[in-house]
């Protein structure tokens, strides 16, 4: 058992990811610094809060109580650069800093991909010169990052994540080992910066910012929407939208002006009987279950899986019927007829699930890069991408965000959601401006299939608007 005897004094500490509050406010009333959020802990007699408050908590404990207040959270150090070969900002950039910077350090910046936020970001860490922690969405980006953060700065970070538990001043994790350890390490930062921060808002992955006491937050994103809506509650995980940067505004100028291409093949005989059976089978299923139970949705049927067999043979239907739009032979002649178009230009393929990935791969002999590949093995590719050795890589979800990709400005797209961040995202990657080059983007779709629908709820971005939809 703890002991906070405090001789008088109002206490205010760190333990495990929320602030314990001890002194004259713990006699069994209602703690009256800061009444919200407070919650009685008899199990060591003092009030507990998350730690995200502090900042909040902090200022009304001294106003109340002023001397007799005693603050044991743990403050974070100074940080002194060894280097520091931060590159001019543009115009957009300064004014993103500078609106973080006016809106007390903290909040959302909201920017397209390929326009520079990474380095928006290391203008604040080189600003704020304070203990930092960079959370990220996948591995690779927390290696992107620590690899960035050592040749900008010298600094060679910590990192927390892969099998590895080494925290430093300026530190680099994951989301996922963000909120598993931040309980331990949650006091010892003074800046947050979220990386793809619409990953943050998850169930679990926000307590990656509820444990931890840092005043200064920054969230980084092209797309802050999600299909849950969460994304709301990033204005109190991170703080307010400080700065958003609308697509038109850099389209043509800072990002590379482009075509989208979308080219309609048909499924052959066998592949349209096949989905043809799979729809009626799905169909009926649900016309049964709606019939006895109005409102039956998908995500009903997938919960019964478990123990239906009929909830399971319409489940299976349904990914039959994915697998068949994402893997229709005649994408794969389409595709020949691209790579011939655009012969000796570097060429992004996205497809919609890793079979298909895979399957590019062996037909032309293309090198992928999917969840499972080893760093190692990714670097390498990514390096010959960017050599011209490999003219062509092949990618499912992996690239779709964050990850630094070698200049391309021709993509194709033969399989996906229907996210208009994903579609987002993937528009990004060809997008970065070299010279007057202009990008083009082939959306490859199954005519007569939910494909189309998923293509256009994914093309309702702002990216998209005033663009040229070629139909070929």
């Amino acid at each position: 058992m703890m002991d906070h005897r405090t001789d008088g004094q109002v206490v205010l500490s760190f333990d495990r990811g929320t602030l314990l509050l001890a002194g004259p406010p713990a006699q069994g009333r209602a703690c009256d610094a800061d009444s919200s959020g407070w919650m009685w802990d008899e199990r060591v007699g003092a009030w507990r809060c998350e730690a995200i408050r502090y900042q909040a908590v902090h200022a009304a404990l001294e106003r109340r109580y002023g001397v007799r207040f005693r603050d044991e959270v743990p403050k974070p150090v100074r940080v002194v650069w060894p280097k520091n070969d931060l590159v001019e900002l543009r115009r957009e950039q300064t004014e993103a800093l500078t609106a973080w910077t006016e809106n007390g350090c903290r909040g959302q910046i909201i920017m397209p991909t390929g326009t520079g936020k990474t380095e928006v970001a290391f203008a604040a860490m080189a600003q704020a010169q304070v203990a930092t922690l960079v959370v990220a969405p996948v591995r690779d980006l927390m290696y992107q990052w620590h690899q960035r953060i050592l040749a900008t700065f010298g600094y060679d970070a910590g990192i927390v994540g892969d099998n590895t538990f080494d925290i430093k001043p300026v530190t680099v994790t994951t989301y996922d080992s963000a909120y598993i350890h931040m309980d331990k390490m949650g006091a010892g930062f003074g800046l947050l910066i979220f990386d793809e921060e619409h990953h943050l808002p998850g169930k679990c992955r926000r307590e990656a910012a509820l444990l931890s006491t840092a005043t200064m937050r920054l969230g980084l994103t092209a797309t802050p929407e999600r299909s849950d809506g969460l994304e709301t509650d990033l204005d109190w995980l991170v703080g307010p939208v400080a700065y958003r940067l609308p697509f038109k505004a850099v389209r043509g100028s800072t990002l590379a002006d482009f075509d989208v291409v979308r080219v309609p093949v048909a499924l052959n005989a066998r592949e349209q009987a096949t989905y043809d059976q799979c729809s009626k089978v799905v169909r009926h299923f649900l016309s049964v279950r709606r019939k006895e139970t109005p409102g039956y949705a998908w995500q009903d049927l997938c919960k019964e899986t478990g123990k239906d067999p009929q909830a399971r043979h319409a489940q299976k239907a349904y990914y039959l019927k994915r697998s068949i739009e994402d893997r229709a032979d005649e994408k794969l002649r389409v595709l020949e007829d691209i790579f011939r178009l655009h012969q000796g230009q570097a060429t992004l393929v996205f497809t919609g699930s890793n079979a298909m990935a895979i399957e590019v791969s062996k037909r032309f002999l293309a090198p992928t890069i999917l969840s499972h590949t080893r760093k190692r093995e990714r670097l390498t590719v990514l390096d010959g991408f960017a050599q011209g050795r490999f003219p062509v890589l092949i990618a499912n979800r992996v690239l779709d965000e964050g990850v630094d990709v070698p200049q391309a400005k021709v993509a194709v797209v033969i399989g996906g959601q229907g996210s208009t961040r994903q579609a987002t995202q993937r528009l990004g990657r060809v997008l970065r401006r070299s010279g007057a080059a202009r990008a083009t983007l082939y959306e490859v779709i199954c005519a007569d299939t939910k494909e189309v629908h998923r293509s256009r709820k994914r093309r309702r971005s702002d990216a998209y608007e005033r663009t040229v939809h070629r139909r070929v």
